[in-house]
């Protein structure tokens, strides 16, 4: 099979209705090697929902592939080595796709396929990519030179720094749904919620606390303004921007977390046990199970309720010595056993019209990407 930017491959599409649940499930990949959605934080499909925008590894390294849904034929969007497999991000219009290679931030014409690099940093390590709302900004995590930060760059090319440099590990930075200037971020180990200012640099702890409290997966709650977390694996926490008050949204082991635009409800996967992707009314707590993914759910770290610490890796076996590295820099490693490859972990997430969830699973024997149909009673109105 010959691959390469804009061949076209036939629909692998097959359908049919979740045993348990009743829902319809549509399995947009079957290829035998690693297949995933973007990264749960960033959609995957197109604004418009007509295409969904993929990671393969079927030209035997990550790169970046799109379908029309639900049965399109597959269209090769990137070639060659060094992308990030879960850095990639659409623009507002959805004509763009940023992601990051190696020490570089990249953007791609959808349609021309033309690639055009924005930044690039020595001796660096990045993340995956983040837009404001009117788009003209990007932020992504950077290990440079051993040193954490968060790099920011316009999305036009005309400026890029390193906005932050940071002490501990920086993770999953993100815009505020309204204000562009404020960026919120993930520091590990603990204190864990943090944001910084675009404008001015100024940073601020959200919520002091100790590694006793396993805070993970923080994200905006659509257009509120608050945070949701996981306090893993107990409950799927709110915290209220204005004033700091932290309530419990429904206690359960709430995984990955994803709200929808208006914030009134958050789609998860779930872990130890894996009780299926929930939907979950934000006002109220109730919990609706869309379909079982059934997949792997690898990561020694999720059976435990505290954060893999240093001494986690240092009893590490020497052979995990480069995955430990690796883990440190959000990229991706088969033999990752602490937090598991991130390929094995549903990571749902909505479809624009938030008619339709997209999750991956490795359930065949390779992690392929798949589309749930949400039950219209749970649509929004």
């Amino acid at each position: 099979m010959r691959f390469g930017k804009g061949q076209l491959f036939p629909s692998e599409h097959r359908q049919w209705i979740d045993d348990q649940t009743g829902t319809t499930i549509h399995q947009l990949t079957t290829y035998s090697c690693i297949n995933h959605h973007l990264y749960f934080l960033n959609r995957s499909f197109t604004p418009d929902g007509a295409q969904a925008v993929f990671t393969s590894y079927r030209d035997g390294q990550p790169n970046l592939y799109e379908l029309a849904f639900p049965d399109g034929p597959i269209r090769q969007l990137t070639e060659g080595e060094g992308l990030h497999p879960f850095s990639a991000c659409l623009s507002p219009a959805g004509k763009q796709i940023y992601f990051t290679r190696r020490g570089s931030v990249w953007c791609l014409d959808r349609e021309t396929l033309e690639e055009v690099c924005l930044a690039r940093y020595e001796n660096a390590q990045l993340g995956e990519c983040n837009l404001n709302r009117s788009g003209q900004w990007l932020v992504t995590a950077i290990k440079q030179n051993g040193r954490s930060g968060i790099a920011l760059m316009a999305t036009d090319g005309s400026e890029h720094k390193v906005l932050l440099h940071w002490p501990r590990t920086i993770v999953h930075p993100q815009f505020h749904p309204e204000d562009e200037q404020l960026i919120e971020f993930s520091s590990d180990p603990a204190p864990r919620m943090h944001c910084v200012r675009r404008d001015s640099g100024e940073v601020e702890c959200l919520y002091q606390h100790g590694n006793e409290e396993f805070i993970v997966h923080e994200t905006f709650l659509g257009s509120t303004g608050d945070l949701v977390f996981s306090l893993w694996p107990l409950a799927l926490k709110r915290f209220d921007m204005k004033n700091g008050k932290i309530s419990t949204i429904a206690s359960f082991n709430a995984w990955h977390l994803a709200p929808n635009g208006a914030g009134t409800q958050v789609v998860c996967d779930t872990n130890h046990p894996d009780i299926g992707i929930q939907i979950v009314e934000v006002a109220t707590g109730r919990r609706h199970t869309v379909c079982f993914p059934k997949s792997s759910n690898q990561g020694t770290q999720w059976k435990t309720s505290r954060y893999a610490l240093a001494e986690d890796w240092i009893q590490s076996t020497p052979d995990q010595a480069e995955e430990r590295e690796t883990h440190l820099s959000w990229m991706e490693m088969k033999a990752d056993s602490i937090y598991g490859p991130q390929w094995t972990h549903p990571h749902p997430s909505w479809s624009p019209d938030e008619t339709k969830i997209i999750y991956t699973s490795d359930v065949s024997g390779f992690p392929q990407v798949y589309v749930a149909e949400v039950p219209a009673s749970l649509r929004p109105a």
